[in-house]
């Protein structure tokens, strides 16, 4: 062992009233203690517990279904989902710069926090914090990568800064896909002009059949899909938004916030957030995706691999303690 600051010889030196290693440098005589990471910061609950709440919870159980199921207080799940959700958005924000992108898609997944936004609007609430949550989210279609995704209302400016995260997080020239949404159109050859880079953006507009009065909650047919080449020169052949729509029923699967036509929803916007920022860490570096694969030891033999591993930024699978290590470094980097 070596004094961290001059790089000499250390000894032990006892233990501290908490029970951690005590060094004591040989040629200075300072001292200074071992403590170990602390992943959840000063929560107290076991780690232990931690990963089992967070298992449940990445897999679409709700808070209090959690409570019931490992005997841990809501309010204690609730103070862990912010906590580590806090922690897995800076650790997104840091971890996803300057990924290499060929073909992006992008689009917005309406969910609301503590009452729709009908309701809103007839209360007079004035609160940007309550009512209509798009999340906006940018999949790599190779990787499956969510290469950037933010949360706010679904306007021209919420747009923008979504735009600038893509920007941020790629690196080389690329196509981009998305929706009718008109503020596209603006905001990427905006964002992408100003930064000197090019991009290559198509707009896909599907047009759907009429909704049946017995099939409300079913989709409709979709009847044709269009494709109009919107910044530089896109190959509409490669146009196509189906992958991050896919992805949208990840969400909705994997977080029971977002689950339709429940009482789950969220009643705030920050805890909202973290739910978001836990569901996609843990999509990009801990599961496995099921259309990725690679070679294994064994001849002839794949196995499964999560977007963070396609894209380049792992070799493994990562645990949900390993994620959480992580973000502990990441955090006391900063």
């Amino acid at each position: 062992m070596n004094f961290p600051t001059c790089q000499t010889e250390a000894r032990k030196f006892g233990r501290d009233r908490h029970g951690n290693q005590r060094y004591q440098c040989l040629t200075c005589r300072r001292t200074w203690t071992d403590l170990p990471a602390r992943p959840l910061g000063d929560m107290r609950i076991s780690l232990d517990d931690a990963l089992s709440v967070l298992g449940l919870l990445t897999e679409g159980m709700g808070i209090r279904a959690s409570s019931r199921r490992t005997g841990i207080a809501k309010d204690t799940i609730i103070a862990l989902l912010v906590c580590v959700g806090e922690k897995c958005e800076d650790f997104l924000a840091e971890r996803l710069k300057d990924v290499p992108a060929k073909n992006v898609q992008a689009d917005e997944i309406w969910g609301w926090v503590k009452m729709k936004e009908k309701v809103r609007v007839k209360k007079g609430i004035e609160s940007e914090e309550v009512g209509d949550a798009y999340c906006y989210t940018a999949i790599e279609r190779k990787s499956k990568l969510i290469l950037a995704w933010h949360l706010g209302k679904r306007d021209g400016f919420n747009t923008l800064v979504f735009i600038e995260e893509v920007e941020k997080n790629t690196r080389g020239r690329f196509q981009i896909s998305t929706d009718g949404w008109s503020p596209y159109k603006e905001a990427i050859p905006l964002i992408f002009e100003c930064e000197n880079r090019a991009v290559d953006h198509a707009v896909v507009i599907k047009n759907y059949g009429k909704f049946e009065d017995d099939h409300r909650y079913s989709p409709s047919e979709v009847l044709g899909v269009q494709t109009i080449a919107c910044c530089d020169d896109p190959d509409l052949n490669k146009a196509c938004t189906s992958h991050v729509e896919r992805h949208n029923l990840q969400i909705r699967m994997q977080n029971r916030r977002m689950t339709r036509l429940t009482n789950a929803f969220s009643k705030k916007w920050q805890n909202h957030q973290a739910s978001l920022a836990l569901l996609f860490a843990t999509y990009n570096f801990i599961t496995p995706h099921g259309t990725l694969t690679k070679a294994s030891g064994e001849p002839g033999e794949r196995i499964k691999t999560t977007p963070a591993m396609a894209a380049g930024l792992t070799d493994h699978p990562w645990t949900m303690e390993e994620l959480l290590i992580e973000m502990s470094k990441s955090s006391t980097q900063s």
